[in-house]
């Protein structure tokens, strides 16, 4: 089972790309209502690298949802209007509803928006399957409608002015000889 979102977002794909590689940014796209938490005890790395395997754990009102190892994994590909960035997360579900799940794939693809490059075109996609998949299919799609929304008001933060590597130089004042 599948659960898609097509977005464009107003932030760079650049932008994006950082915040998709960001637990904090990550974690946001759920909040107030589900809390993200690190497992470990040296918490959650200030980014997700490739081949990164980060255990979170899930809460909603103080109320554990279960545990999720998350598993991080780039690739690049072009379609017809250039580069295509994607974060896939092959984790899984280890305790909770969700760990019912036989199936996790949630794969997300950044690129600059067609008709506006310093806007983003976001594709998302997640797999569900096994045999609660039709139980908690529903549940995911309110989930992803409000994760939807949530990325929308949040890119526009994401995107920064990288600082000057120099100061511009003050002109000196023009002198009468």
């Amino acid at each position: 089972m599948r659960i898609l979102l097509k977005l464009v977002l107003d932030c760079d794909a650049d932008a994006a790309w950082r915040a998709l590689h960001s637990p904090r940014a990550v974690a946001e796209l759920y909040g107030p209502f589900l809390e993200m938490t690190p497992m470990d005890a040296a918490g959650l790395p200030t980014r997700l690298e490739p081949g990164a395997d980060v255990p979170v754990q899930l809460r909603t009102a103080g109320v554990g949802l279960g545990q999720q190892l998350i598993h991080v994994s780039d690739r690049r590909t072009e379609d017809s209007r250039g580069e295509v960035r994607i974060l896939r997360d092959s984790g899984i579900p280890l305790t909770g509803p969700l760990s019912a799940l036989d199936v996790w794939d949630h794969q997300m693809a950044v690129s600059p928006a067609p008709d506006d490059p310093d806007r983003t075109l976001w594709r998302e996609r997640l797999v569900i399957g096994g045999a609660a998949a039709p139980a908690l299919w529903p549940v995911l799609w309110s989930v992803w409608q409000w994760r939807a929304a949530r990325l929308r008001t949040l890119a526009r933060t994401w995107a920064f002015d990288p600082p000057a590597t120099e100061a511009p130089a003050a002109e000196a004042p023009a002198t009468e000889a």
